[in-house]
């Protein structure tokens, strides 16, 4: 296999922001001089929307943040404090890559990005050719602060946000030297999001892209309007969207695990960000240690262990009919007991400076796949009561990630299954009451009991399987209210239960200096 390059692969995306734009991390949210060259053609706009995209992205702290890892004890050191921070549900102090600080800055500058291609557009009046850059522009802006409200804001609920506080939206290049910004409510920031992403979705276009998978590309664009409106309860919006992303023929573009079951390690965690591979909607490096964290002797402190592997993740009893690593081949591991994993989220290495082995660590992240997808519109399927249809798509997603020969999974396969299942106490006190249900408490909806809940139970669990590692299983413990506990050696659990202002994780320090309103954290 060919084994990826990352600094081709980072001169290709264009992640480094040009000069003209950057805007100073420390200064944000104070001043913001307007020392931007013009962009006036469409070869500039086009150039300068491959800085929308982040180069940073929160998958370590929202990670740590939930029940796939545990405290595996002292014995184990913990090298990065931001980790151990993040475990415990802590304002983090520490200013390197995966931290609040880089988050905010490096998402804000994403958006100042989008924003000035918008206003550049907008002064060229708003051309025929310039369409998809538009969309582009808009789509991106949306992104990015679709991500900071669900890192630092609690989530959507029709309910309280609006009077819950959001995050500063951003709509215009900054040109005045002092601009204070509000909060606003999360409300507010998700009917801004839904206008941007609205108006986006027919202006893209791939053949604007070289390698559209590392672009905001129509199945990507679709694939973030299906998972944004699941988020927002707009289940008809989710299958329509989803559906469009998915095409016809979902199970072409599904990640077969077939083709992954005789790699090794790193071919895995080459494979599995290859543009190549269909599953694949929208591929973006990071500037990260959160490879090495999750992988190796430097994260091992707390950690997705085989306690956790074989009770609630990988190697527990699933719908597939047998238990372990003899159904699911998503549970070819590697690692040790106090830290198990499956490569997807593996480190890439940036050279500098070859010889003398200088570089940044970077991860590479498949934000939107085909997979993720899937589940997202079953899930809209169970909550709407269209159970053979929500069926359908999760027998598709087992397909893809079982051995050949495993049970069609049906709605009474599934009521059986997940009905004979005890739920997890928020605190354990012995392994063996570890399970993969949980009481839900969702936020400003109900799931009734019975076949709507074991179908969520069902969509949940394969949603925690196919993004362990990426961070996304905190925001589905966030809008299903689910309650956790994370143990700490010698001393009593520390409890995240539904009300818990430490659902919404902490702004910078920086920020918090700035001006502008922190989380009310405990």
């Amino acid at each position: 296999m060919k084994k990826i390059n990352i600094n081709t692969y980072l001169k290709i995306v264009g992640l480094v922001l040009i000069s003209v734009l950057a805007i100073s991390c420390e200064e944000f949210l104070d001043t913001a001089p307007d020392n931007r060259a013009e962009v006036d053609t469409k070869e500039k706009i086009t150039s300068l929307l491959v800085s929308a995209y982040s180069n940073y992205n929160p998958a370590m702290m929202t990670e740590m943040s939930t029940d796939n890892v545990m405290d595996n004890g002292s014995n184990f050191r913990v090298d990065y404090k931001e980790q151990e921070e993040a475990y415990f549900w802590r304002q983090i102090t520490e200013q390197r890559g995966d931290c609040p600080k880089s988050i905010w800055d490096g998402y804000y500058k994403a958006i100042a990005s989008a924003n000035q291609a918008l206003s550049a557009i907008e002064e060229m009046g708003n051309p025929d050719e310039l369409k998809a850059q538009r969309g582009e522009a808009l789509i991106t802006r949306a992104f990015n602060h679709f991500t900071l409200l669900n890192v630092f804001s609690l989530h959507y609920n029709p309910q309280t946000s609006a009077q819950d506080m959001g995050i500063p939206y951003s709509e215009e290049p900054e040109t005045v030297p002092v601009v204070k910004y509000g909060r606003g409510a999360v409300a507010q920031a998700y009917e801004k999001i839904n206008k941007d992403i609205e108006e986006a979705l027919p202006l893209i276009d791939d053949n604007i892209y070289s390698v559209p998978k590392y672009h905001f590309n129509r199945k990507a664009a679709y694939a973030f309007a299906a998972r944004f409106n699941l988020y927002y309860l707009k289940y008809d919006k989710v299958i329509e969207y989803a559906s469009i992303a998915l095409g016809e023929n979902p199970a072409s573009l599904l990640r077969n695990m077939q083709l992954y079951a005789p790699l090794g390690a790193d071919d895995i965690q080459n494979k599995y960000v290859q543009d190549s591979e269909p599953a694949n909607f929208l591929i973006l490096p990071a500037y990260s240690v959160w490879g090495r964290i999750s992988a190796n002797s430097y994260g091992r402190r707390y950690a997705h262990n085989r306690v956790i592997t074989a009770n609630e993740t990988y190697w527990a009893m699933g719908p597939w009919g047998t238990s372990g690593s003899s159904g699911l081949l998503i549970s070819k591991l590697y690692g040790v007991n106090e830290q198990v994993r499956f490569p997807n989220f593996d480190e890439f290495w940036e050279y500098t400076d070859k010889a003398a082995g200088i570089g940044y660590p970077h991860t590479v992240w498949v934000a939107f796949t085909a997979d993720e997808t899937i589940l997202c519109r079953a899930e809209a399927y169970a909550m709407k009561g269209e159970y053979d249809k929500a069926a359908s798509d999760l027998n598709l997603w087992q397909n893809s990630k079982c051995k050949t020969g495993v049970p069609t999974l049906t709605k009474d396969r599934i009521n059986t299954f997940f009905s004979s299942i005890d739920y997890k106490p928020i605190k354990i006190t012995a392994d063996n009451q570890r399970t993969i249900k949980y009481k839900l408490n969702p936020l400003g909806f109900k799931v009734a009991e019975g076949d709507q809940e074991n179908f969520i139970h069902c969509v949940l669990h394969f949603r925690r399987l196919e993004t362990i590692r990426s961070g996304l299983r905190w925001f589905d413990i966030k809008r299903y209210g689910i309650e956790i506990a994370h143990n700490h050696e010698g001393k009593e659990d520390d409890v995240l239960l539904l009300d818990d202002p430490r659902r919404a994780l902490q702004l910078p320090l920086e920020v918090i200096s700035a001006g502008l309103p922190a989380n009310p954290h405990q």
